[in-house]
């Protein structure tokens, strides 16, 4: 199926990955989440890095995103099956 000219735009600047964790609403709806932040932090960089927006702008939208992605997972209640690995050397 032939994609239209606004969607190949679309997929060429903000790309998506298929989802190849362990399948539960909450980790797909998170990993859209995530990319979604990752697309904005590029377009963010990007924008500084050309002179754009500032550096002190950059950094609050970049944090205003991550404390949105914090939020987003806590939210979700994403169950985590495995624990930190713990460190040998700490002793028991």
């Amino acid at each position: 199926m032939a994609e239209n000219p606004q969607q190949q735009r679309d997929n060429f600047i903000m790309p998506r990955a298929s989802y190849r964790g362990k399948f539960t609403p909450e980790n797909l709806v998170f990993n859209s989440n995530l990319q979604e932040f990752a697309s904005r932090v590029s377009l963010i960089c990007s924008l500084e890095t050309g002179g754009k927006i500032s550096s002190a702008d950059a950094y609050e939208q970049i944090r205003a995103l991550w404390k949105e992605l914090k939020a987003s997972k806590k939210n979700l209640v994403i169950d985590e099956d495995s624990e930190p690995p713990t460190d040998p050397a700490a002793g028991s």
